[in-house]
């Protein structure tokens, strides 16, 4: 019987999994495990609402502290965890303290890709992934001074994107030859490259960075075509690592992440991970998958909570995720990877429309631009991932449902 439950890792997922383990009804012991100060929070408002101002730091926690206390969570926040000792059943972590479980949960998220040029590490260059780097950043978005952002991703674009709007001079570096090139299709990357470039923000597309300059903080950033340019703060966002090296030390099956089964259980019956940091498979696709996404990570936690229970619960989910820039909401449902058509619903210039990607006739990804009934509506047909008229899917008098019901 499990009595004992250790969570490695103190993010959104681990918030999930706390809840989701008590309305299931576990009573046993749950310890929690994390290497920031802070109470398990939201990351996505980092880039938007937290960074421009519009919430504060507690509005970020998934719950109050007061839910831990009712819940009875034993809390080691600030701690880092130094091994996994599978044979014996616990985590050690600093200090020598070792912290007993009979099921483990790895909910230990993902790190920024560092940049690997000179400057990095002058006072004014941020990186952008914990409330902690947030607050830097703030104290320099002031109006009338000059940024620039190193790559054009969501999080790079959500922050040009406040920047401008605090009257900031914004220049966005990006080595691909569009914005949001691993995510989007041309289409939209064109659409968003249009608002930002309207809004102010300078786009240097197909670009790198050679050195961030500067004595006592950054002062300007050198491209890889040898323009100098001025910069009183720097914010690089260019991707992010999955967090396996606990798991991978512990001899754990890893590959681009944490492998685990569709109930989050890795090579080790009695160790579970979810979130950032795992691999797992997707039916509806029908490969294995690390997503970087708020989504699967909430749904990892419950799916996990459920099978720790007693329950046999499996995962599968169609992918989501969402930007915000400006006034446009983008929300992207499913992976676009390999399409072979697209569809273009709605009218680009009325900010409103949808991009929807096929593969041999069947919907495999949407990117909705405040289109929220669209995003809605397309997960049943992915999900069916059914062939469809293409000629139907273009019609904006058509609601995506009525074709998801048809597919059925």
């Amino acid at each position: 019987m499990t009595r004992r439950i250790a969570i490695a890792g103190a993010g959104h997922a681990a918030g999930q999994l706390i809840t989701s383990l008590r309305q299931n009804k576990f009573e046993g012991d749950i310890i929690l495990v994390g290497d920031e100060p802070f109470l398990p929070y939201q990351r996505p408002p980092l880039s938007k609402k937290y960074l421009s101002g519009e919430l504060d730091a507690e509005r970020l926690y998934v719950k109050p502290e007061s839910f831990y206390e009712e819940a009875r969570v034993e809390l080691h926040l600030d701690t880092r965890i130094e091994a996994i000792d599978r044979d014996g059943h616990c985590l050690c972590i600093e200090g020598g303290e070792r912290i007993a479980y009979d099921k483990l949960v790895l909910a230990v998220g993902s790190r920024v890709r560092r940049l690997p040029v000179d400057g990095v590490t002058l006072p004014g260059v941020h990186y952008l992934r914990s409330i902690a780097d947030v607050d830097g950043i703030r104290e320099g978005l002031e109006s009338g001074r000059r940024i620039v952002v190193v790559g054009a991703g969501y999080i790079g674009l959500e922050v040009a994107a406040v920047a401008r709007q605090a009257g900031l001079d914004v220049t966005v570096i990006e080595m691909a030859d569009r914005v949001m090139s691993r995510v989007v299709s041309p289409e939209i990357s064109d659409f968003y490259q249009i608002e930002h470039t309207n809004q102010g923000v300078k786009l240097r597309l197909s670009t790198g960075v050679e050195s961030i300059n500067g004595k006592r903080r950054a002062k300007s950033v050198t491209t890889s075509e040898g323009d100098e340019i001025p910069a009183d703060l720097v914010v690089i966002g260019v991707g992010i690592v999955p967090n396996t090296e606990l798991a991978s030390a512990a001899g754990l099956e890893i590959d681009n992440g944490i492998v685990v089964d569709d109930h989050c259980q890795t090579s080790d019956p009695d160790i579970y991970a979810v979130g950032d940091c795992t691999v797992h498979p997707n039916a509806i696709y029908g490969r294995n998958l690390r997503l970087e996404s708020v989504h699967n990570a909430l749904e990892q936690a419950k799916t996990a909570a459920a099978n720790l229970c007693g329950d046999d619960v499996a995962y599968t989910q169609v992918p989501w995720f969402w930007s915000d820039q400006y006034d446009l909401k983008l929300q992207i449902a499913g992976l676009s990877e390999n399409y072979d058509d697209i569809v273009i619903r709605g009218n680009p210039a009325e900010r409103s429309f949808s991009c929807l990607y096929l593969k041999d006739s069947r919907l495999i990804a949407i990117d909705a631009i405040n289109a929220p009934r669209d995003f809605v509506q397309s997960k049943a047909l992915i999900a069916a991932a059914e062939p469809i008229e293409k000629e139907r899917l273009g019609d904006p008098e058509t609601q995506l449902k009525d074709l998801a019901a048809a597919s059925r």
